[in-house]
């Protein structure tokens, strides 16, 4: 039995979104005083979408989860969800201390929640470590700051992993960039409840037929 949940009301324009190279204010991002304002002991409930329903895809063995987050998760996506093994991908939000969040919420910094892709691959197609050597050279992980000209804690570089394997896949990757001379601002957390952001950021280069400016390919491994 499901509950039904009050939330806080953050409502977001019904109107076009921006490219993610333009700066936060472009992007209709913000909210009085940059500051959400919280009644002490108050639990705190966005205005987002549940999470995504994916048991279709958990009945086949080979296909498994995993999470990116490199800055506008717009960018993350394009690039992720056209390689091969990919069977799926949604955007949304993960790491942070607000249920249900919404976008304008994460925008304002002040949720904890990182801009976060999912991806559902086919893993006798494709392999954990593909994904996270494309993650690492599709972004600049080197940014501690944001992505690009996208500056604010839900920009960052990280990986959140669900197993000891993926971590030490991840810590690999890691030292390899180190070694080659990169000082790597990736963080790696532990994978946490993973928020579906709202059906207009699904896909959302794909179906404007343009291309991200904050995400480019560079071939490292």
């Amino acid at each position: 039995m499901r509950m039904k949940v009050l939330s806080i009301i953050i409502i977001c324009a019904a109107g076009s979104v921006a490219p993610c190279a333009q700066n936060k204010n472009e992007r209709g991002i913000g909210m009085k005083n940059n500051e959400l304002t919280v009644a002490e002991g108050a639990v705190i409930v966005g205005k987002g979408t549940e999470r995504p329903s994916t048991g279709e895809y958990l009945e086949n063995k080979d296909i498994r989860k995993a999470y990116f987050a490199s800055g506008c998760f717009w960018g993350t996506e394009y690039y992720i969800m056209k390689a091969d093994g990919v069977d799926a991908t949604n955007v949304g939000f993960m790491g942070g201390h607000v249920e249900y969040p919404a976008y304008k919420q994460v925008c304002t910094g002040q949720t904890g929640h990182l801009e976060c892709t999912e991806v559902l691959y086919d893993a006798s197609k494709t392999s954990y470590e593909n994904l996270v050597k494309l993650f690492f050279e599709t972004h600049d992980f080197t940014q501690t700051n944001g992505q690009g000209p996208d500056i604010g804690p839900q920009y960052l570089s990280s990986i959140f992993y669900g197993n000891e394997v993926e971590k030490k896949t991840a810590e690999k990757y890691i030292a390899t960039l180190e070694a080659k001379g990169y000082k790597v601002a990736t963080k790696l957390q532990p994978a946490s409840t993973f928020w579906k952001a709202e059906d207009y950021h699904q896909q959302y280069y794909e179906h404007k037929g343009t291309k991200p400016y904050c995400h480019s390919y560079t071939k490292i491994f």
